[in-house]
């Protein structure tokens, strides 16, 4: 482990609730969740203000519902997440490059490998001019954790939260750790503490008394012979910039339980497309194609194929995945289906499946015609559900907004922007012509001065 605090680890607080509250301004100070808003949902992130009320991510949305009944609840915006988060990213990527993206909002960077910080006091310096920079670009803020391992900078990010820089002092590790609770190290699940807690272990300081051979004999091997090293703070992870990705997938969850086996047909169809443009997006193939199916009784079923040679053709991934679909049993009902391609490669061998597939794609038969007018009719929104609530509009009269809600073919909007005060409510009909979807504003406007990699953002 190295000798000063130069691994910082940046997570951005309540990040798609903050960033829904710096977009409106009629929602800030205000408890805001965004999640799944169907009976099935859950939330995905809960502002500071909602986690008062007892919210917290992964919450069923029915409950957080009970919890806080007045709260604004939100549809995600992921473009406009990612967007957020690409300014993130390129604030790291010059203090160092070994940056480590772990999701939108999180990531660890290494300041010695970028020469930005070589003791205490530099990685100080470097974590408060992050935060600053993040706030000048992308109005939110973030919270800087530093220590001298991954570990360390994780736990001490965490403490910093909210709005906050936390830096742990070589030498102290074991001081600090050791009335933690064992829940705070990584690896350890509710399962896990469980274990350790009818075992009389409840913080590090006690799981380091039991000894590496309890551990083992408790835990089993790799994992008691893990948790024995971080409790004695020691975690020689290194930062590494480029993780590989070892799978593309999508999945949807439906709030009502499909039961036709031709619509669970169309699903899967539509879900192996989105997977192979999402394949192509990031300029991949795959082999194994993965079949995923969640019955109405919860029971989960995975069904995979390999294939001969990695593919990005999306009539092979429909094939593979019909044939997989066709050994599942989903009689009493469906309510999660999934599609995904592994076994990724970069390049796609020429497959001879793929051009006899390609080839009666080409020929397109009046039956086939049939089948996609059939799957368009399955999966068509009705038209009040294009207002989503949260997501951006513009009216021909009275500008930009967002939906507030919609139903009985009327849909609400609050005329605000970023940085404007709070905004006036009007009603319209779904159909009204004045108003159409918007592109999310920007939350910092360019003439604020910002600076990204020495230029003017």
């Amino acid at each position: 482990m190295r000798s000063a605090p130069t691994i910082l680890h940046l997570d951005m607080d309540a990040f798609f609730a903050s960033a829904e509250q710096a977009s409106k301004p009629s929602l800030r100070g205000k408890a805001v969740i965004v999640g799944g808003l169907g009976p099935r949902g859950v939330v995905a992130t809960a502002s500071y203000e909602a986690r008062v009320l007892g919210v917290h991510s992964a919450m069923p949305m029915a409950q957080a519902r009970r919890l806080a009944p007045n709260a604004a609840y939100l549809v995600p915006r992921f473009a406009f997440y990612r967007s957020i988060s690409e300014q993130v990213m390129a604030l790291l990527r010059a203090l160092s490059p070994l940056v480590e993206p772990l999701s939108l909002d999180e990531a660890f960077v290494d300041l010695e490998a970028g020469g930005t910080a070589w003791d205490a006091e530099s990685a100080r310096l470097a974590g408060v001019k992050l935060r600053a920079d993040i706030r000048a670009v992308t109005g939110l803020t973030g919270s800087v954790g530093l220590a001298a391992s991954k570990m360390l900078a994780k736990i001490a990010s965490e403490q910093a939260k909210p709005d906050g820089l936390v830096l742990i002092e070589p030498g102290t590790e074991r001081a600090l750790l050791g009335p933690m609770s064992v829940r705070t190290l990584p690896g350890v699940g509710p399962a896990t503490g469980d274990h350790l807690r009818r075992a009389g272990i409840h913080t590090v300081e006690e799981l380091a008394e039991a000894g590496e051979d309890e551990l083992v004999r408790l835990l089993g091997k790799s994992l008691g012979h893990a948790l024995y090293a971080m409790a004695l703070a020691r975690d020689e992870r290194p930062v590494v910039a480029e993780r590989e990705t070892k799978s593309v997938s999508v999945e949807d969850t439906y709030d009502v339980d499909i039961h036709d086996r031709v619509r669970v047909a169309l699903e899967v169809q539509r879900l192996a497309d989105r997977c192979v443009r999402r394949l192509r997006g990031a300029g991949l193939s795959g082999r194994t194609i993965v079949l995923k199916v969640r019955r109405y009784d919860f029971s989960t079923l995975t069904r995979s194929e390999t294939l001969r040679g990695p593919t990005d053709d999306p009539a092979v991934v429909r094939e593979a995945a019909a044939r997989l679909l066709e050994s599942v049993d989903t009689t009493g009902g469906v309510r999660l289906l999934g599609v995904g391609v592994s076994g990724l490669a970069d390049f796609t061998q020429e497959d001879l499946f793929a051009q006899a597939a390609g080839e009666r794609e080409a020929e397109d038969t009046g039956e086939d015609r049939e089948v996609e007018a059939a799957k368009d009719a399955a999966v068509e929104v009705p038209v009040e559900r294009r207002w989503v609530a949260g997501h951006d509009v513009a009216h021909a009269e009275f500008g930009h907004g967002w939906v507030q809600g919609s139903g009985l073919g009327r849909v609400t909007v609050r005329f605000e922007t970023p940085d404007s005060g709070v905004g006036r409510v009007r009603t319209f009909a779904v159909d009204d012509p004045a108003l159409a979807a918007a592109e999310p504003l920007p939350l910092v406007s360019r003439g604020s001065g910002a600076v990204v990699d020495g230029a003017s953002a």
